[in-house]
C-alpha cells in the first residue's frame, strides 16, 4: 500500500469529508484492523484544529463473539452512558463531528442465530435514536468512509492470496474515491460541483413523482412527499460547515411519500445486511407499503428486514445514480452497502432524511409524518439500477420528462 495515498486519502476524509472546524471535538470509530489509518485521521484532524479526538476501536470478531455468547437480554439493554458519550460532546462547547470508518465482513454473522441478531440490531437503534437525530438532521459532520481489511478483500477478491487482495481493494478505493489523481480536493471539487447542477436540475422541474423501468421487471413509481427537496455530494451542518456524508458518493437522493409507492422493483446487486447476504430479491409494493417479497438468497431475513417496525416495509429514500459511475466502473462487487449503492440507482427501507424536506431540519416528527416522509428505526439501502434502467419523472403541472436512459442522465 502507497503510504503517501493512504495519507492524502486521510487529509482529505478529514479536512474535506467531515470538515473538522477548529475547536471541535471529533468521534473516530475505525475497526481495529485498521489502527495505523485510525491514528493517520487522528494526526489530520489535530492538524485542522480539533480540541480532541476520541479513537473507538471496534473488533468485528469480539462483536461476534459476544452476539453469539451474551444474553440477549444483555444485548438488548444498552448503557445509557454509551448515549450520552455522544450527546455529551455534541452539547458541549465547540460541538462535535463524526467519523465513521469501516471495514465489515459482509457475513461476519453467519451461522449465528439470525433472529437474535436482528432483535439486537433493532433495539440498539431504537435506543441511540436521540443520537441518530444528530446525523439525520445534519445537525453535526458526519463521514463515512471504508478501509480492506483481509476479511472484506477476501469476499471483493476470492481469487488472490489475503495479501494481495488486500493490497488490491486499497488500490481500488484511491482509484473510485478520486485519491490516485494527484489532488482529491480538484477532483471532490468539481464531481460537487456537476453532483450540485444536477441536483438544482431536479429541484427545478418541482416534480410530484418519479417512475422506473428495467427490462429485469422492475416497474415502479414513486410518489414525492411533500415538499421533497433532492441533496446530492456536500451538505451543510447547522454551524455552517460543509462536508460530505459518504466517501465515495455518486447519488442525487429524495425522499419519497411513504404512501404514494406502487409497483414492483428488483435487486441487482447483493445487499449485506446484519452480517449475511441477500440476493435476488424482489419487492411488490401498494401504496408505500410492501405487499409482497422474496430473495434468492436469505428470503426470511428480507422478511425480518421488513417486519423491524411499522415503517420498515416502506421506503424513505430513492437515490438515482448513473450506471457510469466509478464504481459500478470498476466491475466489482463490494458487498459493501457504501460502495455498491454509489454503483446503481437505489431505494431505502426505513427512515427518510429531513434535509429532504424543505425546511426538515426544523420539523417536529409530526409534521415530518405529514408530509409523508417516513419513519423507522431502520435505514437500508438496497441497489435496483441498471445499465438498461430507463427513469422518467411527473411534473406537478402534470409534464412527463426523461431523466435516465439506458442507465444514464439524459440531462
Amino acid at each position: 500500500m502507497d503510504k503517501g495515498l493512504l495519507q492524502k486519502y486521510a487529509d482529505f476524509i478529514v479536512k474535506v469529508g467531515v470538515n473538522v472546524q477548529p475547536g471541535q471535538a471529533l468521534i473516530l470509530r475505525c475497526p481495529i484492523l485498521g489502527a495505523e489509518f485510525g491514528r493517520a485521521c487522528m494526526r489530520a484532524a489535530f492538524e485542522a484544529g480539533a480540541r480532541d479526538v476520541l479513537l473507538r476501536y471496534e473488533d468485528e470478531q469480539a462483536a461476534r463473539l459476544r452476539m453469539d455468547k451474551a444474553s440477549e437480554e444483555a444485548l438488548t439493554h444498552p448503557m445509557p452512558s454509551e448515549l450520552r458519550s455522544y450527546l455529551d460532546y455534541a452539547e458541549s462547547e465547540g460541538g462535535v463531528c463524526v467519523l465513521n470508518i469501516r471495514a465489515d465482513d459482509p457475513e461476519i454473522y453467519k451461522g449465528l442465530d439470525a433472529g437474535k441478531i436482528h432483535r439486537v440490531n433493532v433495539a440498539r437503534r431504537t435506543f441511540m435514536r436521540p443520537w441518530q437525530e444528530y446525523t439525520m438532521k445534519d445537525k453535526v459532520q458526519w463521514c463515512v468512509v471504508s478501509i480492506p481489511t483481509p476479511a472484506w478483500a477476501a469476499a471483493v477478491y476470492p481469487g488472490l492470496a489475503p495479501d494481495e487482495a488486500v493490497e488490491a481493494l486499497w488500490d481500488t478505493i484511491f482509484a473510485v474515491c478520486r485519491v490516485k489523481g494527484g489532488d482529491p480536493v480538484a477532483a471532490w471539487r468539481q464531481h460537487t460541483a456537476q453532483t450540485t447542477a444536477r441536483r438544482d436540475r431536479l429541484n427545478a422541474l418541482d416534480l410530484a413523482s418519479i417512475h422506473l423501468a428495467s427490462a429485469n421487471g422492475t416497474d415502479l413509481t414513486v410518489g414525492l412527499a411533500e415538499g421533497a427537496v433532492w441533496e446530492g455530494a456536500a451538505s451543510v451542518a447547522q454551524n455552517g460547515a460543509a462536508f460530505i456524508p459518504n466517501i465515495p458518493t455518486e447519488e442525487v437522493f429524495t425522499a419519497p411519500h411513504k404512501d404514494r409507492v406502487n409497483g414492483v422493483v428488483r435487486g441487482t446487486k447483493p445487499y449485506a445486511y446484519n452480517g449475511e447476504v441477500i440476493e435476488g430479491f424482489s419487492v411488490t409494493f401498494k401504496d408505500g407499503r410492501v405487499v409482497e417479497h422474496s430473495a434468492e438468497k436469505n428470503d426470511a431475513l428480507l422478511g425480518r428486514l421488513l417486519a423491524s417496525d411499522a415503517g420498515a416495509c416502506r421506503i424513505g429514500e430513492l437515490a438515482l445514480v448513473p450506471a457510469s459511475s466509478p464504481i459500478n466502473r470498476s466491475g466489482l462487487l463490494f458487498y459493501n452497502t457504501l460502495f455498491d449503492e454509489n454503483a446503481a440507482c437505489h431505494i431505502a427501507f426505513g427512515a427518510g432524511y429531513p434535509i429532504n424536506i424543505r425546511g426538515g431540519a426544523a420539523l417536529s416528527r409530526a409534521e415530518l409524518n405529514a408530509a409523508g416522509l417516513n419513519d423507522s428505526v431502520i435505514h437500508e439501502d438496497v441497489m435496483v439500477g441498471s445499465a438498461d434502467m430507463r427513469i422518467t419523472g411527473k411534473t406537478k403541472t402534470g409534464e412527463t420528462v426523461l431523466i435516465f436512459e439506458n442507465g444514464e442522465w439524459a440531462f
